[in-house]
């Protein structure tokens, strides 16, 4: 069994900014409620390995792991994936930005599986997932469409 997640959220703005704001890693704990810090740990090309550490969770636990995403401004792709799996057996995320007459359309879709002894199953993990990502998206919608609008930016007109 594998889980599997697509979510998506339309933000209106230029493709530029969502695609500077939502690839700028370093700037995820602004971006991002969940994260306490975003550390690059190296560059090559458009390949960027990072360590991302949580907020405590309920518990006071702090999650952190390493992971790596590849940016194709081209496609209008990223391809993530953990490098440091920790509970999961893998976790591979794919990022989709497609111009639409509102703004930009970006899509989120999550492959993994958990590991055996994880504390938690499959099923848990993509009710989870969907249910956080439903909250993060609309953050980053709100927090890139609030930055448009102090730029002066509308959808459609490029930085």
């Amino acid at each position: 069994m594998t889980g599997h997640t697509e979510n998506e959220i339309t933000i209106a703005a230029p493709l530029d900014l969502v695609w500077e704001m939502t690839n700028d890693v370093a700037g995820w704990p602004r971006l991002f409620s969940e994260y306490a810090s975003a550390e690059i740990l190296s560059r090559e090309g458009n390949k960027v390995t990072f360590r991302l550490t949580m907020h405590p969770d309920d518990n006071g636990k702090v999650w952190s792991w390493v992971s790596e995403r590849e940016a194709d401004r081209d496609t209008l792709t990223v391809r993530a994936r953990r490098v440091e799996t920790g509970p999961f057996d893998h976790m591979n995320i794919l990022w989709r930005y497609e111009e639409v007459p509102q703004g930009v359309r970006m899509v989120w879709t999550q492959d993994f599986a958990m590991k055996p002894e994880a504390p938690v199953d499959d099923d848990w993990m993509t009710d989870n997932i969907n249910r956080n990502s439903k909250v993060q998206l609309a953050l980053i919608r709100d927090r890139i469409e609030k930055t448009a609008a102090e730029q002066g930016l509308t959808p459609g007109l490029t930085d």
